[in-house]
């Protein structure tokens, strides 16, 4: 099956459902960033309710997720837009710990429980939408929960998680994002509550086969759920080696000579994908001469 999210109301319209398999995609990052299991878990994680988030926006709009919580892996970053496109990278990616207390990788001592989640929307205005929460747990999804509640506004319930196999791929990821609306009654928020404090591991469901859709119905019931839409999830950058010129060009005649005095080239590797991008010294004196 391949990646995909789904965008869903539940209770009349008095809630906002998302679900999510991101399987592959998490194992394309994880593939490229060559991450150990639990560092794979937390950056899936912090994928997935970015490609999640992502759905929410519009058009040209992006949305760029820095998790910075002091731990061993450093600084987890992940891009996403309105079409399903998203990507991972971060900062130390072969980090593991023996599982914790309740038999799961131990994303928080990898993450770390003392930093900022960082939110940065381009909604194609002149400023960038910016909000920043302190880390709560390190688990991922209860830290974008914090996020939604105080940043947003948005009483939320996130859900996210990603079973490693033994040779390190992705056997498993998805989640969801749950939000209430401001005219849900609070019998509807209680017996919501109920629903997700019992909801099994999400991704023990993906592992099982449930879709998206199934997720959602095993979470609020059959007839409670109207899906609106469906889109394809991938690992895609947008990274180039126009964009990377172009970067060169920026830093102007001066640093571009000196850089074909003293290395006689450049090279430039994509933090997220990984792609290596060479010039040589000709290269760098053409991209020295197109500057006007």
């Amino acid at each position: 099956m391949k990646d995909y999210l789904v965008k869903a109301t539940v209770y009349n319209g008095k809630v906002r459902a998302y679900a999510i398999n991101s399987t592959d995609t998490v194992d394309e990052a994880r593939r490229r960033q060559d991450t150990w299991a639990t560092a794979s878990a937390a950056m899936g994680r912090t994928m997935t309710v970015s490609a999640m988030m992502g759905a929410m926006l519009k058009g040209d709009d992006t949305i760029t997720a820095k998790v910075e919580g002091g731990g061993p892996i450093g600084t987890i970053v992940a891009d996403s837009d309105a079409t399903g496109d998203v990507r991972g990278y971060l900062t130390n990616p072969h980090v593991d710990f023996d599982l914790n207390e309740q038999g799961k990788l131990d994303v928080a001592q990898a993450v770390g429980t003392e930093g900022t989640l960082s939110i940065v929307k381009d909604l194609g205005m002149k400023e960038h939408f910016t909000g920043q929460v302190p880390i709560v747990s390190g688990e991922i999804g209860d830290d974008f929960t914090y996020y939604f509640a105080n940043s947003e506004q948005v009483p939320s319930a996130v859900g996210a998680g990603v079973l490693v196999n033994p040779d390190l791929s992705i056997q498993a990821s998805g989640g969801f994002i749950v939000q209430i609306m401001p005219d849900a009654e609070d019998e509807v928020i209680k017996h919501l509550e109920q629903k997700i404090q019992s909801f099994p591991a999400v991704s023990t469901l993906i592992r099982k086969g449930y879709s998206p859709e199934q997720i959602l119905e095993e979470l609020f019931g059959d007839d409670d759920v109207t899906i609106h839409s469906r889109l394809p999830v991938r690992f895609q950058c947008g990274c180039s080696k126009e964009r990377v010129e172009r970067a060169i060009t920026g830093l102007g005649q001066e640093e571009i000579q000196s850089m074909i005095d003293e290395d006689h080239g450049a090279e430039a590797t994509c933090h997220f994908c990984n792609e290596v991008y060479q010039f040589s010294e000709q290269d760098l004196e053409e991209l020295k001469e197109s500057i006007s």
